[in-house]
């Protein structure tokens, strides 16, 4: 047997492998979540700065997204891969044993790169191992399942690990984890990289979206305190846009661009991009609403809350595995549109939570529903942005998908915070309503807003992912089928 041959026969293993990192990845922006008091408290965080050890993790992690998937498909995946996790269990390490709020937040940056360079390495590793049609559709299904629970895994874990151990342990959990997948991917993961002959790494490029996607990462989520319509947001804002367009300057004239701009002429590539956009503004504000008003609103305990989480994370595990073999029958664009459209009814249902309600009656529900759309959504809008990528650009086919549900995720939760705070504030100011219900008021109007960001990733879903795509899919999953069940 080669070594090919080899690597092979042991790719569902390596998937495991893949699938454990990429669940760290997701983990590390949420387990922190619960922790944030005691982290307060032990490093004496102002109420200001503490929102900055998720925010700093984020930003990072969003800005290098593009550079780190372009960086695997040039320097080789299993490499980059392996220096994500090393970069990972570093600063994980670090974060633990910070003694200073600045430590912290470096430490905390520094995990957002690792994660940067693990998720769109990993996730071009699966599309390159399997090949497209049912077997990738499998795999990315079980991709899709644990990255999509882990949010809500976070929740949970961060509580359990705070109260029985401490914050440090909510960041030295990545190191053993690590630690292993380190030790075990040279022997089950193949080297692969781009064949183009040309191997320009376009420098120039790389800074200049690096840095335009991490100060509107930066920009967005500042925005909340700075307010809109500051100088400083919207100074953010501009020198964004300036990075960005000199960003699509330089690869128009590049030789070698980071971003190879014919790669749009996939129309279901881009409409998949804009749909992830979408998801991720819909629904990772979700997890951060519904945190809040289990503890603010109705009194849980950090524990509790993560408890409640449980039937949301199962399901989008099953809901993802369903997924990936819903599209080998029915194709992708069908299930990506109903993935949508509950995720849009599921938030409407979410906007009628109450002061006096509970779990039963304003979060299972809508928690389930969402949860199943979640779970159909991400998967479906994974394998359409990948379908029909050469291999040599998966890592940036990877990068973009991505990116563009961190970004979204970002802007998602900029903009509905916005919202919830103005809608509580003005309950306040004028005097007709308690905390309780203002909070409450501010909650359903985000989940209202969350809706109808949902709702337009419906109407794109339609409207740019080509049908003839999502047949030709189609087409070459059964085909890859027929022999097996003949």
């Amino acid at each position: 047997m080669t070594t090919k041959e080899q690597y092979l026969d042991r790719r569902w293993t390596a998937l495991i492998l893949l699938c454990v990192a990429q669940f760290v990845v997701v983990l590390d922006a949420s387990i922190v979540n619960v922790a944030l008091p005691s982290i307060g408290r032990g490093l004496h965080f102002s109420e200001q700065n503490l929102p900055w050890i998720v925010n700093a993790y984020v930003i990072t992690f969003g800005g290098f997204l593009l550079l780190g998937g372009r960086a695997a498909d040039l320097l080789g995946r299993r490499r980059v891969f392996m220096a994500g996790l090393l970069v990972v269990a570093v600063a994980s390490l670090l974060a633990g044993f910070a003694a200073t709020q600045g430590e912290l937040i470096a430490a905390r940056a520094a995990q957002g790169l690792g994660a940067a360079i693990i998720s769109p390495s990993a996730l071009s590793i699966v599309t390159t191992l399997f090949r497209d049609g049912a077997e990738r559709n499998k795999a990315l299904g079980a991709w899709g399942a644990v990255a999509g629970s882990a949010g809500a895994a976070g929740v949970l874990l961060g509580g359990v690990l705070t109260t029985g151990l401490g914050w440090q342990w909510v960041l030295w959990v990545n190191v053993p984890v690590s630690a292993i997948a380190l030790a075990l991917a040279p022997g089950l993961i193949p080297e692969s990289r781009s064949q183009s002959t040309t191997r320009h790494f376009d420098a120039a490029g790389a800074v200049s979206v690096t840095a335009g996607l991490s100060v509107l990462a930066y920009a967005l989520l500042d925005a909340g305190s700075a307010g809109w319509g500051s100088t400083k947001i919207i100074g953010l804002l501009a020198l964004a846009v300036v990075l960005l367009a000199a960003f699509v300057a330089i690869e128009l004239r590049s030789q070698a661009p980071l971003v190879p701009f014919r790669i749009f002429r996939l129309r279901t590539l881009t409409g998949a991009n804009v749909v992830g956009i979408l998801l991720g503004a819909s629904l990772f504000s979700m997890f951060f609403f519904i945190s809040l008003y289990m503890q603010q609103v109705l009194g849980y305990s950090p524990i509790h809350a993560g408890l409640s989480y449980l039937p949301l994370a199962i399901t989008i595990v099953v809901a993802a595995g369903l997924g990936g073999q819903l599209v080998t029958r029915l194709g992708f664009k069908p299930i990506l549109a109903a993935g949508m459209l509950l995720v849009a009814v599921g938030l409407v249902w979410f906007s009628r939570v109450s002061v006096g309600g509970g779990f039963l009656g304003d979060i299972l529900g809508p928690s389930l529903l969402a949860a199943l759309g979640l779970g159909l959504g991400f998967v479906t809008s994974t394998i359409a942005a990948v379908s029909g990528v050469t291999e040599r650009e998966q890592g940036l086919a990877s990068g973009m998908i991505n990116t563009s549900q961190q970004i979204g995720g970002a802007l998602g939760l900029a903009v509905l915070s916005t919202i919830a705070t103005t809608k509580t504030h003005d309950m306040l100011a004028s005097g007709s309503a308690n905390l309780p219900h203002a909070l409450t008021d501010g909650f359903q109007s985000a989940f209202l807003g969350g809706s109808v960001i949902a709702a337009l990733g419906f109407a794109a879903t339609l409207i740019l992912i080509r049908t003839r795509d999502s047949r030709s899919h189609l087409h070459m999953a059964n085909a890859q089928t027929a022999p097996a069940r003949s």
